[in-house]
């Protein structure tokens, strides 16, 4: 091949991948809006393999009808029961901003009451008391507190009514997705793999690290926060604290901070049981929460996530807080595996440039 040979193919070569770059920039600009949704369903996909496999077991290799019923076990056993479970949050969430923002109301009215029952508890108690702030102080927060709920339940509710249909949409495209990354998942990969510049070994590693940390995340994060949060609210249920379902959601998440999480609810709900004369019911709730809820996590994550993540807890911690900013309550799948990737191609870096970066 001559030299213009060369220069004519060189010149079709950027003209080639100038147009790929403009044509793949506009396609994103169509498919962002679902960015999330085909996320969620690469992710239920990946996790739903071995069922899909057991199905085709059983059905001679029917590959559509195996993508089809794993698709339908997905849906009838995980995302319908957790539509409910959001639709029932929401519902005890307004009835908690309901029934707190009358309660503030009362007690910036009579001040005394609140001394007299949570103030003179609270101040007796050992460096508490020496912290706590007075009651003027502490009713004009209260004040200011009653006067913002109300506004943030009308725009609370507005966005939820504005977003059902976007909901809704989004769970049609991820199902629609699922169940073509199922029929076909693997056709889908060895093509990304034929047009990616990496060797082998490098998309090996990066996909084999994406199927972890969602493993790992789904199993730990998800599972630990389903059981530390259920089994916290049913202690709220049974001492009698309205909004069972919801503070134990709120505990559920608040799980995956290393030490604290559900203690960051459950110490001032005992705390309130204690102040209010309620005192077998705080002890009871002090007793189950510390015992059972604090060592649920030490028993289970060992178990359910091993050596999955490899990652440092405080880590873990930072990725799902920032995805949650970022991506809303999918930021808790979303942010690990984010942190996960940049770790992979970050040791993947210092593999290939190892000699150069040993000269720096």
């Amino acid at each position: 091949m001559d030299q213009s040979d060369v220069r004519s193919q060189r010149i079709r070569n950027l003209t080639l991948l100038g147009a790929a770059a403009i044509i793949s920039w506009w396609f994103w600009k169509l498919i962002a809006p679902f960015a999330m949704a085909l996320l969620m369903a690469a992710v239920f996909a990946a996790m739903s393999q071995p069922l899909k496999r057991w199905f085709m077991a059983r059905l001679k290799d029917r590959a559509g009808l195996a993508s089809m019923l794993t698709l339908l076990v997905v849906l009838l056993v995980i995302i319908i029961p957790a539509i409910f479970f959001v639709v029932i949050l929401a519902g005890q969430a307004v009835q908690i901003s309901q029934s707190v923002g009358p309660w503030i109301n009362d007690q910036v009215a009579n001040p005394e009451q609140l001394e007299a029952t949570a103030g003179r508890f609270l101040r007796n108690l050992p460096v508490v008391g020496d912290l706590l702030p007075s009651t003027e102080a502490i009713v004009r927060k209260l004040g200011e507190i009653a006067g913002r709920l109300g506004s943030f339940l009308v725009q609370a509710l507005a966005a939820a009514t504005k977003g059902t249909v976007t909901f809704f949409l989004q769970l049609f495209v991820m199902l629609y997705a699922m169940f073509y990354f199922l029929l076909d998942g693997s056709g889908i990969i060895a093509r990304l793999k034929h047009l990616s510049p990496l060797d082998d070994a490098q998309e090996d590693a990066l996909i084999a690290r994406f199927v972890s940390i969602t493993r790992a995340t789904l199993k730990g994060t998800l599972v630990i926060g389903l059981v530390q949060g259920g089994l916290a609210g049913l202690a709220f249920f049974v001492v009698g604290i309205d909004g069972s379902v919801f503070w134990g959601t709120i505990m559920g998440v608040l799980s995956i901070i290393p030490a604290l999480g559900a203690s960051l609810v459950w110490i001032p709900a005992v705390i309130v049981l204690l102040a209010t004369g309620k005192i077998a019911a705080g002890i009871g709730l002090a007793v189950w929460c510390a015992v059972v809820v604090g060592s649920s996590d030490n028993v289970l994550r060992p178990l359910l996530v091993g050596r999955d993540t490899q990652m440092p807890d405080v880590l873990v911690l930072l990725s799902t807080l920032g995805g949650i900013g970022l991506f809303g309550i999918l930021g808790v799948i979303v942010g690990p595996i984010i942190a996960g990737l940049f770790l992979t191609v970050w040791d993947q870096y210092g593999e290939a440039f190892d000699e150069y970066l040993k000269q720096a």
